[in-house]
């Protein structure tokens, strides 16, 4: 997914949350910022660490970090 819209808005420039490629969902044309989702970010955590450490650390290290106008968006998608 992340290759397909590198490709097609090849003249934007996006912030990419590094290890989290497996987990872009899509883009936001207005802000053009990449959106996440927050379950795969979580499963791709948890190949590394406990489900109860992965939340932790995607929530102190990852989703809370603005790194600026381009912050990545994080679409809580973990509803069952």
């Amino acid at each position: 997914m992340i290759q397909n819209i590198l490709d097609h808005y090849d003249e934007e420039s996006f912030l990419i949350a590094d290890g989290f490629d497996e987990a872009v969902i899509g883009v936001d044309e207005i802000g053009m910022r990449l959106i996440y989702s927050v379950k795969k970010c979580i499963e791709i955590l948890c190949r590394d660490m406990p489900e109860e450490e992965a939340w932790e650390h995607f929530s102190f290290n990852v989703s809370c970090a603005y790194v600026g106008e381009q912050t990545p968006i994080w679409c809580f998608d973990n509803f069952e």
